[in-house]
């Protein structure tokens, strides 16, 4: 045979070799395989689940929201929380910031019509609440309380609240009447979510500090500063229910005079 026609055999016998792998080429393949799926799939279960998982939990909410929205507010609120006269307005627009403040303070549901909604206990638990907030939201969006922390610079928020808060909550925030028979209520019960929501949503008489008029972070400086006042020990003594300057002076008068008159009469005694 010649060297020519070796070399075209060998070639061929080459290429056939390598049409046909051997029984271990193939596993090392399967191997490379099953590593690579595996590889794949585990990526995929880190990242696609949770977006997965988080668009059920909030379809689960709004379904449930739905479900209380149902059984408890739409003889007042109507059809699709469209509002029905004379019982209840629309909540189309009022975001999950107001469902939040109004029912976790327990003025929602309303007994019973009057001046002004009073602070109760509330009615449905923190997941029911946030469920009904979650259906609001979900059928004509609106405000929204940001998540984190919600406490800023206690100094600026001092300013800040007596000059846009304290005509009606008083220096103290402990509240003070208004006209018609309503007023405004005591701070002393509310917690940082119920501050900024009332903030957002200006509910009943109090006005809407929108972005536009108080930034975030200027509502923060007001929580921290109304929170701070809960905790921090009077400066001066005996703060007297830090009901203000007025009503403090007329104490120190009245118990001065006493003091004064009862301190003569014993000098008068001894002499």
């Amino acid at each position: 045979m010649s060297a020519s026609a070796a070399s075209r055999v060998g070639g061929r016998i080459r290429k056939t070799a390598g049409k046909r792998p051997g029984r271990a080429g193939r596993l090392v393949r399967f191997v490379v395989l099953v590593i690579a799926l595996g590889l794949f799939g585990g990526a995929y279960a880190t990242f696609a689940p949770t977006g997965q998982a988080d668009e059920t939990s909030s379809s689960i909410a709004v379904r449930e929201g739905q479900k209380l929205y149902n059984e408890g507010c739409i003889t007042c609120h109507g059809q699709n929380a469209q509002g029905v006269k004379d019982r209840g307005p629309s909540l189309i627009g009022v975001g999950s910031a107001s469902v939040e403040f109004q029912v976790e303070t327990g003025r929602m549901p309303l007994a019973r019509q009057e001046a002004q909604a009073a602070r109760k206990p509330p009615a449905y638990n923190d997941e029911q609440t946030d469920q009904l907030a979650a259906y609001i939201q979900s059928i004509g969006g609106g405000p929204q309380i940001p998540d984190g922390d919600l406490r800023g610079d206690e100094a600026l928020g001092g300013e800040l609240f007596r000059v846009n808060c304290s005509s009606c909550h008083a220096f103290s925030s402990n509240g003070g009447a208004l006209s018609s028979g309503k007023y405004a209520p005591s701070l002393e019960p509310a917690n940082d979510r119920e501050i900024y929501a009332a903030m957002l949503t200006g509910p009943q008489n109090m006005p809407v500090f929108g972005d536009n008029q108080l930034t975030p972070d200027e509502k923060k400086a007001i929580i921290a500063y109304v929170q701070t006042q809960k905790t921090d020990a009077d400066p001066g003594g005996w703060g007297i229910g830090r009901t203000g300057p007025v009503p403090e002076m007329v104490v120190i008068f009245m118990v001065g005079i006493v003091v004064c008159l009862f301190g003569a009469l014993w000098i008068a005694g001894k002499s």
